[in-house]
């Protein structure tokens, strides 16, 4: 059986590229690009998991909102700070 304190050194020792693997090509460049094709995975992995529940389903819907929330943790980060402008 494999236990969390076997995985962790793996885990540890993997090294994060910054690469977002997407099923279909993504229109534009950019963090906006790669979120708007993140949410729009996670809205149809969510309408999926409506029409056909079950374990696999909402496994899908989970792994696509997670690659949305990560993209989108993204997407502010490199958004770049607005001015605010005294009226």
């Amino acid at each position: 059986m494999t236990t969390t304190q076997d995985i962790q050194p793996l885990l540890e020792a993997l090294v994060d590229t910054r690469e977002v693997v997407f099923g279909r090509r993504v229109e534009g460049e950019g963090p906006v690009a790669v979120w708007r094709v993140a949410a729009q995975d996670a809205r149809l992995a969510f309408s999926d998991w409506c029409a056909a529940p079950g374990v696999l389903s909402h496994a899908a819907y989970l792994a696509a909102e997670d690659q949305a929330d990560a993209a989108l943790d993204s997407l502010q980060v490199h958004e770049e700070p607005r001015l605010l402008l005294a009226a």
